[in-house]
């Protein structure tokens, strides 16, 4: 009896939709932890598999080491941390500077406690050897292929304990967060779908139809279930008082977003004047058409400082051109191995390099650049990568007041249009995910069934 009654209530609390604790209690919380930050460590700890949706410069270098260093101490195995290019030897860094054992390997060797290699590298090392995992800039999943991605996710599966750590974890679209939730053991993407969306063609078709990616909706019932569902396996906070903490030692200072419309020389062909480009084919022939323009007008920016400042392009002209036209930039291309891609992102952290020319997917994640103040952005439709570019030096811990110069043209009008809907649509998500977040914290969740079960007498 009590066995079946045991089944019948785990059935409840999956039809409940909501995924309970599967670790235990933190083993080793260290005082360098600030009061929020030990908070959601103690969280997470005990969750055993959860996500932390931290702002960029809250911590969650030290509260991932603390976490790792807890399930280390917890299962006697080592806990592997796959982390962006050149992230790697700034986690060690941080593990040496607050005491941590954290050592790297690149060839699939465990290091006691704490290894730290590059997501390029899992592929070099055994599930079986770690008892946990952390994804650090987990959102940076969505860059990679589909069969690189299933295969972090698949290594994800054969470890116990797993930890997502990011800052944007689904910046405008809510079923990403499916994403997570399958990589941690929780929903999988179409069951979540499933149970709290809608296909607007009325079809669970994943795939796209005539061209266009098939467009979900929430249920009409199903929204404020969904984030308290997302809330039992994820933290979320853009400042401490998200939370409950002071907010004091975590104060933003102003940031300048400045839109900087040039005039081409040339223009479209069969036009008089210079129009708004009409779909992705157009806007990438503009931006090839007006490379030197808007790389000139880029150059005069950081020419006229002595400052450090960061240029952030997308394609390999843009970059050439660029460096071309600053004689002290240093760039960093998808061409170059990893160790120099590696070797000149740290020399503009330690202040070696003053102008950086590169790619938002080659180092828009995890890199700390507060010694930078000045950002030149060349826009595209990704509001993940102009928000992680910006936030590598518009970050807590940051001094002084940031400029962001966006270059564009006319016919660059609707990818800012398209940038500025997504921003208000990531303002939504994480507010709707923190006030639920916050009400989730409150909810009761023991359980309530007084009656005991009866077997049918027929049975």
């Amino acid at each position: 009896m009590s066995s079946r009654n045991g089944r019948y209530q785990a059935f409840i609390e999956e039809k409940r939709g909501l995924d309970a604790g599967m670790g235990f209690d933190p083993l080793w919380m260290p005082d360098f932890l600030y009061d929020f930050q030990r908070h959601v460590v103690e969280w997470v700890t005990r969750q055993g598999r959860g996500a932390i949706f931290a702002d960029c410069g809250l911590g969650k270098t030290p509260m991932q080491l603390v976490w790792a260093e807890n399930v280390h101490r917890k299962t006697g195995k080592p806990v592997l941390v796959l982390t962006p290019l050149a992230v790697a030897a700034q986690t060690v860094e941080e593990g040496e500077k607050f005491g941590v054992e954290t050592a790297r390997s690149q060839d699939g060797t465990p290091r006691n406690g704490i290894t730290v290699t590059n997501y390029h590298r899992l592929h070099h090392f055994n599930p079986r050897d770690f008892g946990g995992l952390v994804c650090d800039e987990s959102s940076i999943l969505k860059s990679f292929d589909g069969a690189y991605r299933n295969e972090i996710t698949d290594f994800m599966k054969r470890v116990e304990y797993r930890l997502l750590a990011t800052a944007t974890a689904a910046p405008n679209d809510y079923i990403e967060l499916g994403t997570s939730s399958e990589a941690l053991g929780y929903l999988g993407h179409v069951d979540m779908l499933n149970r709290f969306f809608r296909n607007v063609q009325n079809t669970v078709n994943m795939r796209r139809k005539h061209g266009k990616a098939s467009m979900w909706r929430f249920k009409g019932h199903a929204e404020g279930h969904f984030w308290r569902w997302v809330c039992s396996w994820a933290r979320s906070l853009r400042k401490p008082s998200d939370l409950g903490f002071d907010d004091e030692r975590f104060l933003l200072p102003p940031l300048d977003e400045r839109e900087l419309l040039i005039e081409t020389e040339t223009i479209r062909s069969g036009l008089l004047f210079d129009l708004p480009a009409n779909g992705m084919r157009e806007e990438r022939q503009d931006m090839h058409r007006t490379v030197n323009e808007r790389c000139e007008a880029a150059a005069a920016i950081a020419n006229e400082l002595t400052e450090p400042v960061v240029l952030w392009c997308h394609f390999n002209p843009e970059g050439d051109l660029l460096t071309k036209l600053i004689p002290d930039a240093v760039q960093v291309k998808g061409s170059d191995s990893p160790e120099t891609k590696e070797d000149r992102l740290h020399a503009f952290s330690r202040g070696k390099v003053r102008v950086l020319v590169t790619k938002p997917k080659i180092g828009a994640w995890g890199l700390n650049w507060q010694h930078c103040a000045r950002v030149v952005y060349f826009p595209s439709h990704s509001y993940e990568q102009y928000y992680q570019a910006v936030r590598r030096c518009w970050r807590f811990g940051q001094t002084r007041p940031v400029r962001v110069d966006i270059i564009t043209t006319e016919s660059g009008h609707n990818i800012m249009q398209n940038l500025k809907r997504k921003a208000r649509q990531a303002d939504r998500m994480f507010s709707n995910l923190v006030a639920h977040m916050t009400k989730a914290m409150t909810v009761d969740n023991t359980r309530t069934f007084t009656k005991t079960e009866e077997v049918p007498s027929w049975l």
